[in-house]
């Protein structure tokens, strides 16, 4: 019988509850396509060879674990390499911004190895919103046919418009089908079509409660504030969700990705947000709000922010990039992030986010300008790093995608920290 199960189906792996488990899991995947021998997961893990031994059958009993290869040894028989099966299993993370979604399926290794992408109004409110954000997510999947959803006709057949079609910007008029961009091989497809899904995490404007799952007053978005999204989206696609906001999705993604201990990530895109990560985990406070970033007042006579406030940073800067003054912006963005670097005592800043893509030198530049400048008015001694973000567009929806994998690999301080388990 065909055990196999299907990208849509939930997955139950036994093997990945234990500690232990875990701890060889990351260290494989750490070693990469070469593997690693027995002797030194035991080694790294402190575990004995005996235990070691034991949660690899276990392992590759889940199809989780494969052998690399052999190494010779320097006496005895050569030392059989393990390796991770990235196709193993999957997760899914999903970008909502204000004005688009970007889905990407992830393997256990990290990698992409397909994404969905597609315009919509997120002031359209919750329903609509987890309508187009599951049926992308079901097409990702393969749940549903590529072509049916993105509106286009089957031969003999007539185009059934997706609800991601129907849904219309305060911007402007109606969207274009969505596009699936694989990005793996077509035989990684098919072990991904064999696969299960761990989970979706979800990115997405704050502020909110990342432990319920649960939105506050989203700025501008009053419509979202109460908003069960986790419960709801879980509820349609029959798996597992984690709900965090972009900037500290993104934070997530660049600390397991070694890029420092402690950083700040500044996001500019259609918002502005920030998220923290203190002493290797990304810092959300005691209840889950921390780094509102953007509404940090730095003009008491500014101009009036949706939030209610006048003179925030995000406010001063989405008006000097609506009137093309990206100069006026990275300094807006370059005194906030002085603020933050003095509160935490941080030595990088990571700037991210659609419009820092679109003129990376320039806001490395003034933001790092106004940054140094402070630290030498109060006689910082080391340099504060200011540089943009590893990832590119797709950091976002890729860190929400580690909301999922980051504990089954060990790695559950930096996902949840130990205050918000």
């Amino acid at each position: 019988m065909n055990s196999e199960k299907r990208p849509g189906a939930g997955v139950n792996l036994p093997g990945l509850r234990g500690h232990n488990a875990a701890l060889v899991l990351d260290l494989l995947r750490g070693a990469g396509a070469g593997g690693v021998g027995r002797l030194e997961l035991a080694e790294r893990t402190g575990l004995t060879p005996q235990a070691v031994s034991k949660i690899v059958a276990r392992l590759r009993g889940e199809g989780l674990v494969a052998e690399a290869g052999r190494r010779a040894s320097t006496g005895g028989k050569p030392q059989t390499l393990l390796r991770l099966v990235p196709g193993a299993g999957y997760a899914v993370g999903v970008h909502l911004d204000r004005d688009s979604l970007l889905a990407v399926l992830v393997d256990l290794a990290g990698v992409v190895v397909a994404e969905r992408r597609v315009r919509l109004d997120f002031g359209a409110g919750g329903e609509a919103v987890v309508e187009v954000a599951a049926a992308e997510i079901e097409v990702l999947l393969g749940r549903t046919s590529v072509g049916m959803e993105a509106g286009l006709p089957r031969a003999g057949g007539s185009a059934h418009p997706s609800p991601s079609s129907r849904l219309r910007s305060s911007r402007g008029g109606p969207y274009r089908p969505a596009e699936q961009l694989p990005t793996a091989e077509a035989g990684e497809q098919s072990i991904a079509a064999g696969a299960g899904v761990l989970g979706v995490g979800v990115a997405l404007p704050g502020p909110l409660d990342h432990a319920s799952g649960v939105l506050h007053r989203v700025t501008g978005f009053p419509e979202w504030d109460g908003y069960p999204l986790r419960e709801v989206l879980a509820e349609r696609l029959g798996l597992p969700v984690a709900v965090d906001k972009d900037t500290n999705a993104a934070a997530l993604g660049l600390a397991l990705a070694g890029v420092a201990e402690s950083f700040a990530y500044l996001h500019l895109g259609t918002g502005l947000g920030a998220g923290l990560v203190l002493g290797g985990g990304v810092y959300r406070g005691a209840r889950t709000g921390a780094g509102e970033f953007g509404h940090q007042v730095v003009r008491m006579d500014g101009p009036l922010c949706e939030c209610g406030a006048r003179g925030c940073v995000e406010a001063l800067c989405l008006a000097a990039v609506a009137r093309g003054d990206l100069d006026e912006a990275a300094r807006a963005l370059g005194t906030a992030a002085g603020n933050l670097v003095a509160l935490l005592d941080i030595d990088l800043v990571l700037l991210g986010g659609r419009t820092v893509g679109a003129a990376e030198e320039l806001f490395v530049r003034g933001v790092g300008a106004v940054v140094a400048e402070r630290a030498r008015r109060e006689g910082a001694g080391a340099a504060v790093g200011v540089w943009v973000a590893p990832g590119g567009e797709r950091g976002v929806a890729e860190g929400a995608a580690q909301l999922v994998l980051a504990p089954l690999f060990g790695r559950a301080s930096a996902a949840f920290p130990a205050n918000r388990t």
